[in-house]
């Protein structure tokens, strides 16, 4: 008898965009820089907000639900610009709306669902992942240079291409749910897959 484990608490999905236009395209590196601009601004301004939750988890067991959401909403957002650079989501990124790309994390109970000692180290264990991560996204720059070209010929995003830009960035998220998010105590899975 196969026993199912329970889905991964970060769940990440593109909707698929079929047919695309191959002008936009062409030139989507270019109308990029203002949204990258603000991606990197916003990271380097205000951070990924670590600290604060960690140590109210760390001394007091709770994780107050604005940082939660204010760190959520800033992975989105970043999903959403990742997801649009890698040509898997076709719309210019939105700052407020999820259009094609969808990012899910449950809020987490501090208090009975997170170990109050875990974030210390997440950073360290979460380091085989960061090795794994590095080689995929070689990969992926790669076939995304590929999958570029196939777009602006054909006007479509290859399937494999876009499964495969899906499952890094899945990946990701979910290693940055976990070690710096610290939205779950459950170590992120070695797979592209959902």
């Amino acid at each position: 008898m196969a026993t199912t484990q329970p889905a991964y608490p970060v769940q990440f999905e593109v909707d698929y965009p079929g047919e695309v236009d191959r002008l936009p395209n062409a030139f989507r590196i270019i109308w990029a820089i203002p949204i990258v601009i603000v991606v990197i601004v916003g990271f380097y301004g205000a951070g990924f907000v670590v600290f604060g939750p960690l140590l109210m988890i760390l001394f007091r067991r709770k994780y107050p639900r604005w940082w939660f959401d204010w760190n959520l909403e800033r992975m989105r957002f970043g999903a959403r610009v990742a997801s649009y650079l890698l040509l898997v989501a076709q719309r210019y990124p939105a700052t407020d709306d999820a259009q094609a790309v969808h990012l899910d994390i449950p809020y987490p109970d501090a208090e009975r669902a997170l170990n109050r000692w875990l974030p210390l180290v997440k950073w360290l264990l979460a380091i085989p992942h960061y090795i794994a991560l590095i080689v995929l996204w070689i990969a992926l720059i790669i076939t995304a240079v590929i999958a570029w070209v196939y777009v602006i010929v054909n006007g479509r995003v290859p399937r494999w291409y876009f499964d495969f830009a899906v499952g890094v960035l899945r990946w990701g998220n979910r290693v940055m749910a976990y070690a710096g998010l610290l939205a779950t105590d459950r170590y992120p899975p070695f797979r592209l897959a959902a």
